[in-house]
């Protein structure tokens, strides 16, 4: 005897082929697990995400921190390298660009010498490292941007309720989003990889996106060679238009 099949469920059978053939294309066809492989941390609720992405981030040794802040409405552009003893990178904004350099609580400021404005010392301080005395107002400021702990405060910080969002990917790395407030509270993407780290921060309000990656990762972290720094004593030599155009805005700049 013959079998017989309605051409309806011939079509029918032939478009889910054609589907889940198009779907294992990009890696998640029919029947898989999209959890497989991972971590397991996307099987968990948003809120037990979040709290899993703070701690490994707490317990992290360094990290590299590149991408855009608003702070008291200013938009500083980041490519920092920190740990727990300082930190080192570059920091733009629309009126300066400047290097820092922390190790331990000596902290080392490197610009043009038309970031310091029209004070004396200007020529002379040009693509020198200057040292901030901690003594000075702005050392706070500056500091906040080499400070792993204070950064990571202010930017891994979702506002409103939590929700699971989709599996994606941050660069070559797999993640889990969690939004809050259906993402106008912000959005933290999760790495299903190794340990959970968090890998983009896109910030409420559109007061930035930042990218973390290099979690553990291993760098130098020496003072400036003597001839290549500047030591003023106790205080920056800067005009009020250096002070205003070159500070940070308070000792956390990842606060909006």
């Amino acid at each position: 005897m013959t079998a017989y099949f309605p051409a309806a469920r011939l079509r029918r059978a032939a478009f889910i082929g054609a589907l889940c053939a198009g779907l294992a294309v990009t890696g998640t066809g029919c029947g898989e697990d999209p959890d497989e492989g991972t971590n397991g941390i996307g099987k968990l609720s948003a809120d037990k995400i979040e709290a899993k992405a703070k701690a490994a981030a707490a317990e992290a040794d360094s990290v590299h921190l590149s991408g855009t802040l608003v702070s008291g409405g200013k938009s500083f552009t980041l490519d920092m390298r920190l740990k727990s003893d300082g930190g080192s990178g570059e920091v733009k904004s629309q009126d300066n660009t400047f290097q820092l350099l922390r190790v331990g609580e000596q902290l080392y400021l490197k610009a043009s010498a038309a970031f310091w404005g029209q004070s004396d010392s200007a020529g002379k301080l040009g693509d020198k490292y200057v040292k901030v005395p901690e003594a000075d107002p702005s050392y706070k400021q500056f500091r906040g941007f080499t400070d792993m702990d204070v950064l990571l405060d202010g930017l891994l910080g979702l506002e409103g309720k939590l929700a699971k969002g989709s599996y994606t990917k941050v660069g070559h790395t797999r993640a889990v989003q969690v939004t809050a407030d259906q993402g106008k509270g912000g959005k933290l993407s999760v790495s299903l990889e190794g340990t959970p780290y968090p890998l983009l921060m896109e910030r409420a309000g559109g007061a930035g996106r930042v990218e973390l990656a290099e979690w553990g990762k291993a760098f130098p972290l020496d003072p400036p060679a003597q001839d290549q720094t500047v030591d003023y004593g106790s205080q920056l030599p800067t005009t009020k238009e250096a002070e205003t155009k070159g500070s940070g805005q308070g000792s956390n700049p990842a606060k909006p």
